[in-house]
Protein backbone atom coordinates (compact mmCIF):
# COMPACT_ATOMS: atom_id res chain seq x y z
CA UNK A 1 0.00 0.00 0.00
CA UNK A 2 2.67 2.41 0.74
CA UNK A 3 4.45 1.56 -2.70
CA UNK A 4 1.56 2.67 -4.48
CA UNK A 5 0.73 5.39 -2.67
CA UNK A 6 4.06 6.88 -2.91
CA UNK A 7 3.89 6.03 -6.92
CA UNK A 8 0.68 7.88 -7.34
CA UNK A 9 1.71 10.92 -5.48
CA UNK A 10 4.89 10.64 -8.44
CA UNK A 11 2.22 10.62 -10.70
CA UNK A 12 0.09 13.33 -9.15
CA UNK A 13 3.08 15.64 -8.86
CA UNK A 14 3.70 15.22 -13.10
CA UNK A 15 0.26 15.70 -13.77
CA UNK A 16 -0.14 18.94 -11.91
CA UNK A 17 3.37 20.17 -13.33
CA UNK A 18 0.90 19.14 -17.11
CA UNK A 19 -1.95 21.45 -15.31
CA UNK A 20 0.37 24.42 -14.63
CA UNK A 21 1.75 24.51 -18.16
CA UNK A 22 -1.88 23.93 -19.83
CA UNK A 23 -3.32 26.69 -17.42
CA UNK A 24 -0.44 29.02 -18.51
CA UNK A 25 -0.55 28.85 -22.04
CA UNK A 26 -4.19 29.11 -22.14
CA UNK A 27 -4.04 32.56 -20.51
CA UNK A 28 -2.08 33.91 -22.47
CA UNK A 29 -4.62 33.55 -25.04
CA UNK A 30 -7.06 35.23 -23.05
CA UNK A 31 -7.18 39.26 -24.52
CA UNK A 32 -6.56 42.17 -22.28
CA UNK A 33 -3.73 43.36 -19.84
CA UNK A 34 -4.34 42.31 -16.82
CA UNK A 35 -2.22 45.00 -14.97
CA UNK A 36 -4.13 47.71 -16.91
CA UNK A 37 -7.17 46.00 -15.25
CA UNK A 38 -5.97 45.67 -12.08
CA UNK A 39 -4.86 49.82 -12.13
CA UNK A 40 -8.04 51.00 -13.33
CA UNK A 41 -8.89 53.79 -15.72
CA UNK A 42 -6.24 56.01 -13.91
CA UNK A 43 -2.59 55.28 -13.94
CA UNK A 44 0.73 56.25 -14.97
CA UNK A 45 3.19 54.69 -17.20
CA UNK A 46 6.03 54.05 -14.16
CA UNK A 47 3.48 52.73 -12.13
CA UNK A 48 2.48 50.14 -15.14
CA UNK A 49 6.08 49.38 -15.63
CA UNK A 50 6.34 48.72 -12.11
CA UNK A 51 4.25 46.36 -11.40
CA UNK A 52 4.61 44.04 -14.99
CA UNK A 53 8.18 43.86 -13.56
CA UNK A 54 7.32 42.99 -10.28
CA UNK A 55 5.06 40.48 -11.25
CA UNK A 56 7.48 39.46 -14.00
CA UNK A 57 5.30 40.21 -17.18
CA UNK A 58 8.04 41.78 -18.60
CA UNK A 59 10.17 38.65 -18.93
CA UNK A 60 9.92 36.06 -21.71
CA UNK A 61 6.88 32.98 -21.66
CA UNK A 62 9.91 30.47 -20.94
CA UNK A 63 11.06 32.40 -18.06
CA UNK A 64 7.69 33.46 -16.69
CA UNK A 65 6.75 29.64 -16.64
CA UNK A 66 10.09 28.40 -15.16
CA UNK A 67 9.80 31.10 -12.30
CA UNK A 68 5.79 30.38 -11.78
CA UNK A 69 6.95 26.51 -11.32
CA UNK A 70 9.70 26.81 -8.78
CA UNK A 71 7.89 28.72 -6.87
CA UNK A 72 5.11 26.77 -6.86
CA UNK A 73 7.14 24.15 -6.34
CA UNK A 74 7.83 25.88 -2.85
CA UNK A 75 4.58 26.80 -2.17
CA UNK A 76 4.45 30.81 -3.19
CA UNK A 77 2.02 30.35 -6.20
CA UNK A 78 2.58 34.27 -6.41
CA UNK A 79 0.20 37.74 -5.20
CA UNK A 80 -2.65 38.10 -6.49
CA UNK A 81 -3.34 41.58 -9.16
CA UNK A 82 -6.22 43.24 -7.66
CA UNK A 83 -5.50 42.79 -3.71
CA UNK A 84 -1.38 42.05 -3.30
CA UNK A 85 -2.30 39.63 -1.35
CA UNK A 86 -0.53 35.65 -1.87
CA UNK A 87 -2.27 33.25 -3.65
CA UNK A 88 -1.93 30.65 -1.42
CA UNK A 89 -3.51 32.40 1.32
CA UNK A 90 -6.63 33.65 -0.63
CA UNK A 91 -7.29 30.04 -1.54
CA UNK A 92 -6.59 28.57 1.44
CA UNK A 93 -9.50 31.07 2.89
CA UNK A 94 -12.03 30.16 0.49
CA UNK A 95 -11.45 26.44 0.96
CA UNK A 96 -13.37 25.87 4.11
CA UNK A 97 -16.48 27.36 2.44
CA UNK A 98 -15.95 25.17 -0.83
CA UNK A 99 -15.44 22.46 1.68
CA UNK A 100 -19.04 22.01 3.74
CA UNK A 101 -20.90 22.95 0.46
CA UNK A 102 -19.64 20.33 -1.10
CA UNK A 103 -19.60 18.14 2.12
CA UNK A 104 -23.43 18.73 2.91
CA UNK A 105 -24.76 18.68 -0.64
CA UNK A 106 -23.31 14.99 -1.11
CA UNK A 107 -24.14 13.78 1.94
CA UNK A 108 -27.86 14.75 1.37
CA UNK A 109 -27.57 13.31 -1.90
CA UNK A 110 -26.72 9.73 0.07
CA UNK A 111 -29.39 10.24 2.18
CA UNK A 112 -31.81 10.63 -0.83
CA UNK A 113 -30.30 8.44 -3.48
CA UNK A 114 -29.38 5.36 -1.59
CA UNK A 115 -33.11 4.67 -0.29
CA UNK A 116 -35.04 5.18 -2.89
CA UNK A 117 -32.28 3.66 -5.65
CA UNK A 118 -32.52 0.46 -3.16
CA UNK A 119 -36.22 0.38 -3.06
CA UNK A 120 -36.25 1.25 -7.10
CA UNK A 121 -34.35 -1.72 -7.87
CA UNK A 122 -35.70 -4.21 -5.18
CA UNK A 123 -39.54 -2.95 -5.92
CA UNK A 124 -38.69 -2.93 -9.73
CA UNK A 125 -41.86 -1.70 -12.04
CA UNK A 126 -43.62 -0.78 -9.14
CA UNK A 127 -44.96 2.66 -8.10
CA UNK A 128 -41.70 3.65 -6.63
CA UNK A 129 -39.32 2.91 -9.41
CA UNK A 130 -41.50 4.71 -11.74
CA UNK A 131 -41.26 7.80 -9.00
CA UNK A 132 -37.52 7.14 -8.62
CA UNK A 133 -36.96 7.38 -12.54
CA UNK A 134 -39.27 10.60 -12.76
CA UNK A 135 -36.97 12.48 -9.95
CA UNK A 136 -33.52 11.37 -11.55
CA UNK A 137 -35.72 12.91 -15.46
CA UNK A 138 -36.03 15.78 -13.13
CA UNK A 139 -32.95 16.23 -11.39
CA UNK A 140 -31.12 15.84 -14.33
CA UNK A 141 -32.81 18.26 -16.56
CA UNK A 142 -33.82 20.89 -14.22
CA UNK A 143 -31.00 24.08 -14.26
CA UNK A 144 -29.49 24.11 -10.93
CA UNK A 145 -29.42 27.89 -11.03
CA UNK A 146 -33.48 27.85 -11.76
CA UNK A 147 -34.09 25.57 -8.69
CA UNK A 148 -32.27 27.67 -6.21
CA UNK A 149 -33.68 30.79 -7.68
CA UNK A 150 -37.15 29.16 -6.79
CA UNK A 151 -35.44 27.61 -3.53
CA UNK A 152 -34.36 31.77 -3.07
CA UNK A 153 -38.55 32.89 -3.45
CA UNK A 154 -40.17 30.07 -1.65
CA UNK A 155 -37.99 29.05 1.14
CA UNK A 156 -37.10 32.78 1.56
CA UNK A 157 -39.24 35.43 0.30
CA UNK A 158 -42.66 33.35 0.86
CA UNK A 159 -41.51 31.72 3.87
CA UNK A 160 -39.03 33.61 5.43
CA UNK A 161 -37.09 30.75 6.91
CA UNK A 162 -33.69 30.83 5.34
CA UNK A 163 -31.67 33.72 4.41
CA UNK A 164 -31.53 34.21 0.51
CA UNK A 165 -27.83 34.38 0.39
CA UNK A 166 -24.39 34.87 2.59
CA UNK A 167 -22.07 32.83 4.48
CA UNK A 168 -21.43 31.92 7.89
CA UNK A 169 -18.06 30.34 8.58
CA UNK A 170 -19.23 26.38 10.48
CA UNK A 171 -16.71 26.98 13.57
CA UNK A 172 -17.94 30.72 13.85
CA UNK A 173 -21.49 30.14 14.53
CA UNK A 174 -23.05 26.25 13.21
CA UNK A 175 -26.52 27.25 13.51
CA UNK A 176 -26.13 30.34 11.22
CA UNK A 177 -24.11 28.21 9.25
CA UNK A 178 -26.82 25.05 8.97
CA UNK A 179 -29.34 27.97 8.08
CA UNK A 180 -26.93 29.19 5.26
CA UNK A 181 -25.62 26.45 3.72
CA UNK A 182 -29.08 24.80 3.16
CA UNK A 183 -30.27 26.58 0.27
CA UNK A 184 -27.29 25.86 -1.69
CA UNK A 185 -26.78 22.27 -0.32
CA UNK A 186 -30.19 21.24 -1.30
CA UNK A 187 -29.86 23.03 -4.86
CA UNK A 188 -26.50 21.43 -5.59
CA UNK A 189 -27.96 17.76 -3.44
CA UNK A 190 -31.03 18.11 -5.52
CA UNK A 191 -28.44 17.26 -8.97
CA UNK A 192 -26.39 14.70 -7.31
CA UNK A 193 -29.07 12.87 -5.64
CA UNK A 194 -30.96 12.23 -9.25
CA UNK A 195 -27.57 10.86 -10.96
CA UNK A 196 -26.64 9.16 -7.76
CA UNK A 197 -30.33 7.28 -7.62
CA UNK A 198 -29.92 6.30 -11.39
CA UNK A 199 -26.80 4.73 -11.13
CA UNK A 200 -27.77 3.03 -8.22
CA UNK A 201 -30.62 1.52 -9.20
CA UNK A 202 -28.96 0.21 -11.97
CA UNK A 203 -25.84 -1.32 -10.09
CA UNK A 204 -28.76 -2.84 -7.78
CA UNK A 205 -30.55 -4.44 -10.25
CA UNK A 206 -27.75 -5.80 -12.16
CA UNK A 207 -26.17 -7.75 -8.95
CA UNK A 208 -29.55 -9.03 -8.20
CA UNK A 209 -29.88 -11.17 -10.97
CA UNK A 210 -25.89 -12.54 -10.41
CA UNK A 211 -26.01 -16.24 -9.54
CA UNK A 212 -24.76 -16.12 -6.04
CA UNK A 213 -27.60 -13.90 -5.20
CA UNK A 214 -30.16 -16.21 -6.64
CA UNK A 215 -28.17 -19.56 -4.19
CA UNK A 216 -28.16 -16.90 -1.43
CA UNK A 217 -31.83 -16.71 -1.93
CA UNK A 218 -32.52 -20.54 -2.69
CA UNK A 219 -31.14 -21.43 0.95
CA UNK A 220 -33.77 -19.49 2.46
CA UNK A 221 -31.89 -16.47 3.49
CA UNK A 222 -34.20 -13.39 4.49
CA UNK A 223 -34.89 -10.82 2.04
CA UNK A 224 -33.44 -8.22 3.85
CA UNK A 225 -30.29 -10.08 4.87
CA UNK A 226 -29.38 -10.69 1.06
CA UNK A 227 -29.99 -7.36 0.14
CA UNK A 228 -27.26 -6.25 3.26
CA UNK A 229 -24.90 -9.05 2.92
CA UNK A 230 -24.54 -10.29 -0.57
CA UNK A 231 -26.28 -6.75 -3.12
CA UNK A 232 -24.59 -3.80 -1.28
CA UNK A 233 -21.56 -4.50 -0.85
CA UNK A 234 -20.70 -5.54 -4.44
CA UNK A 235 -23.19 -2.91 -6.11
CA UNK A 236 -21.54 -0.09 -3.77
CA UNK A 237 -18.15 -0.25 -5.86
CA UNK A 238 -19.41 1.41 -9.39
CA UNK A 239 -21.57 3.82 -7.11
CA UNK A 240 -18.18 5.02 -5.15
CA UNK A 241 -16.89 5.99 -8.44
CA UNK A 242 -19.87 8.10 -9.34
CA UNK A 243 -19.96 9.66 -5.69
CA UNK A 244 -16.04 10.53 -6.23
CA UNK A 245 -16.67 12.16 -9.28
CA UNK A 246 -19.78 14.55 -8.20
CA UNK A 247 -17.43 15.01 -4.81
CA UNK A 248 -14.59 16.21 -6.68
CA UNK A 249 -16.31 18.21 -9.33
CA UNK A 250 -18.14 20.25 -6.25
CA UNK A 251 -15.21 20.73 -3.99
CA UNK A 252 -13.82 22.27 -8.02
CA UNK A 253 -16.45 24.82 -6.97
CA UNK A 254 -20.17 25.43 -8.26
CA UNK A 255 -19.63 28.79 -9.75
CA UNK A 256 -23.52 29.11 -10.61
CA UNK A 257 -24.72 28.26 -7.03
CA UNK A 258 -21.84 30.22 -5.61
CA UNK A 259 -22.45 33.52 -7.63
CA UNK A 260 -26.44 32.98 -7.14
CA UNK A 261 -25.87 32.29 -2.92
CA UNK A 262 -23.23 34.77 -2.93
CA UNK A 263 -20.85 31.73 -1.44
CA UNK A 264 -17.36 32.38 -1.27
CA UNK A 265 -15.88 29.39 -2.28
CA UNK A 266 -13.76 27.96 -5.07
CA UNK A 267 -16.39 28.47 -7.82
CA UNK A 268 -16.50 32.19 -7.04
CA UNK A 269 -13.25 32.68 -6.42
CA UNK A 270 -12.67 31.52 -9.83
CA UNK A 271 -15.49 33.91 -11.53
CA UNK A 272 -14.05 36.84 -9.78
CA UNK A 273 -10.43 36.25 -10.91
CA UNK A 274 -11.02 35.99 -14.72
CA UNK A 275 -13.43 38.70 -14.46
CA UNK A 276 -10.69 41.00 -13.11
CA UNK A 277 -7.98 39.36 -15.17
CA UNK A 278 -6.43 38.03 -11.75
CA UNK A 279 -4.05 35.58 -13.77
CA UNK A 280 -2.22 34.09 -10.53
CA UNK A 281 -5.31 33.92 -8.36
CA UNK A 282 -6.62 32.09 -11.23
CA UNK A 283 -3.97 29.68 -11.40
CA UNK A 284 -3.53 28.83 -8.24
CA UNK A 285 -7.14 28.19 -7.80
CA UNK A 286 -7.25 25.54 -10.84
CA UNK A 287 -3.96 24.28 -9.60
CA UNK A 288 -6.30 23.45 -6.10
CA UNK A 289 -9.02 21.97 -7.85
CA UNK A 290 -6.67 19.72 -9.67
CA UNK A 291 -5.09 18.21 -6.57
CA UNK A 292 -8.23 17.96 -4.96
CA UNK A 293 -9.35 15.73 -7.88
CA UNK A 294 -5.92 13.59 -7.78
CA UNK A 295 -6.46 13.16 -3.89
CA UNK A 296 -10.37 11.86 -4.26
CA UNK A 297 -9.16 9.94 -6.88
CA UNK A 298 -6.41 8.10 -4.79
CA UNK A 299 -9.14 7.48 -1.76
CA UNK A 300 -11.15 5.81 -3.96
CA UNK A 301 -8.72 3.46 -5.34
CA UNK A 302 -8.12 2.83 -1.76
CA UNK A 303 -11.99 1.98 -0.75
CA UNK A 304 -11.95 -0.25 -3.54
CA UNK A 305 -9.63 -2.95 -2.26
CA UNK A 306 -11.39 -2.36 1.47
CA UNK A 307 -15.06 -2.86 -0.45
CA UNK A 308 -13.96 -5.73 -2.48
CA UNK A 309 -10.80 -8.22 -1.49
CA UNK A 310 -10.29 -8.98 -5.04
CA UNK A 311 -9.19 -5.48 -5.96
CA UNK A 312 -5.54 -5.27 -5.03
CA UNK A 313 -3.43 -1.79 -5.13
CA UNK A 314 0.23 -2.37 -6.20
Amino acid sequence: MARFVLRRALQSAVVLVGVTLVVFLLLQLVPGDPVRVALGTRFDQETYDALRERAGLDQPLPVQYASYLGHALTGDLGVSFRTGQPVSQIVLERLPATLSLAVTAVLFALLVAFPLGIVAAVRSGSAVDHAARVFSQFGVSVPDFWMGIMGILLFAGVLGWLPPSGYVALTEDPGRWATHVALPAVTVGLVTASILTRFIRSSVLEVLSADYVRTAEAKGLRNRVVIVRHVLRNALIPVVTVVAVQLASLLGGVIVIEVLFAWPGIGRLTFDAVQARDYPVLQGAVLLVAGLFLLVNLLVDILYARLDPRITVK
